[in-house]
């Protein structure tokens, strides 16, 4: 992170950042706590916006992987032992429920009791239990953490690694075969490559570095990054390109805010930890235009719309908890590199629309997201498959760390 001189008239605006991001860090946190331990071991697997929990809800890896991650994050900076507690279930389930000790990997989806229910491989879900257990070891030094990582780290490489074109492949069977069906979601494109997960297996792979720097996995993570540069990214308008086949065409024409902001941030971590300076400078380069690009559809309210279908021209116009909060790091973050106080500015904003619409000050934690009339999205989850305490705990981390390195 390049350091921008930080002139006394912006002080002020930092100190007051960090203490309210610092203290929202807690207000989530400690909902986790109270709200979504399951009895039963780990945590529970879905509760709505009103706070009702269904009992019967399978558990998701992804879920419990963020959950990992949040929790071991926070107790690396804050070292209160209830977030280590918390991070140490988190660990426990995963280890206990999810790797498969017949195939490798982890599986995709287990019943509310346990049982393992969806056996897929998704390289998504295994990308976020590295992350996840790379940020424990981080914050516990606790050995089979770092060796579950590097076993599933070698399951990825084995198995989705296209040695022909780069990239990875998506979704493989239990025992390792490539699936038909390679959707993320409903909501998917049935591609064999996709923006999404090759953006959390970066993140996934630079936090690994950071605690095993094995020359195989630097080779890959600077893969990932070229991969990044010269298929994702469209370098002509900053944008990334969603879904792709092999050979890495794009199938949609379609812009993800969210995730545009959220890769300029991780793409440029990635290049730090890696420590290749004509890389980075590449990399910081590409990252200020897609800063750039999104602060322009940054709507006056400090928002930014969930998507854009560039063929028909229609904006999707709901805001949901994740876009904002990323927006809170990426511009913070082209901030850092550029000293250009409009994206501190921007950065701000976004924060002022989380604390104005996404706070749920009722039921605790942060809403879904709200419609384009700012009316809240009460039939999604309040905890869920997709809704975690990972995009929010990580974001507030961020700006905390960010502010007191710019203050020192």
């Amino acid at each position: 992170m390049s350091i921008p001189e930080v002139s006394n008239t912006i002080t002020a605006t930092l100190q007051n950042y960090q203490t309210e991001t610092e203290a929202e860090v807690y207000r989530i946190l400690d909902f986790w706590v109270q709200r979504a331990q399951d009895e039963r071991g780990g945590f529970i697997g879905q509760m709505d916006s009103w706070g009702q929990v269904n009992p019967g809800a399978p558990k998701g890896s992804v879920l419990n992987a963020r959950i990992l991650w949040s929790f071991s994050a926070a107790y690396r900076h804050t070292h209160k032992e209830q977030y280590r507690q918390m991070a140490d279930r988190a660990f426990d389930y995963i280890l206990t429920y999810f790797i498969d000790p017949d195939f490798g990997g982890t599986y995709w989806q287990v019943s509310a009791t346990g049982e393992p229910q969806n056996t897929r491989k998704q390289i998504y879900g295994l990308a976020f239990t590295i992350y996840g257990l790379s940020e424990y070891y981080l914050a516990t030094k606790n050995s089979q953490a770092l060796q579950v990582s590097q076993e599933l780290f070698h399951w990825i490489e084995k198995h989705s690694y296209d040695e022909a074109r780069d990239g990875y492949l998506e979704a493989f069977s239990r025992e390792g075969e490539l699936l038909e069906d390679l959707r993320l979601s409903d909501k998917d494109q049935n591609d064999p490559k996709t923006m999404n997960t090759h953006l959390h297996i970066l993140e996934a792979y630079a936090n690994l570095y950071r605690i095993w720097p094995n020359k195989f996995l630097k080779n890959q993570l600077k893969k990932l990054i070229q991969v990044f540069l010269n298929h994702i990214i469209d370098r002509e308008t900053g944008h990334l390109k969603l879904f792709l086949s092999a050979n890495w065409k794009p199938t949609v024409n379609l812009v993800s805010y969210g995730h545009d902001i959220e890769a300029s941030w991780l793409l440029e971590e990635a290049a730090e930890v890696l420590g290749n300076p004509a890389l980075l400078t590449e990399v910081k380069a590409v990252v200020v235009q897609m800063a750039q690009v999104t602060a322009e559809e940054l709507q006056p309210d400090g928002s930014l719309y969930h998507e854009w279908n560039k063929d028909t021209n229609h904006y999707d116009t709901h805001r949901e908890w994740w876009v904002s909060a990323e927006a809170m790091v990426g511009f913070f973050n082209a901030f850092a590199l550029t000293s250009e106080e409009t994206f501190l500015q921007q950065s701000l904003h976004s924060w002022q629309f989380i604390q104005k619409h996404m706070l749920d000050k009722q039921h605790g934690e942060w809403l879904w997201g709200v419609f384009n009339d700012y009316s809240p999205m009460l039939t999604e989850d309040k905890i869920g498959f997709w809704k975690c305490p990972y995009h929010n705990t990580r974001a507030c981390l961020e700006v905390v760390n960010r502010c007191k390195t710019l203050l020192q």
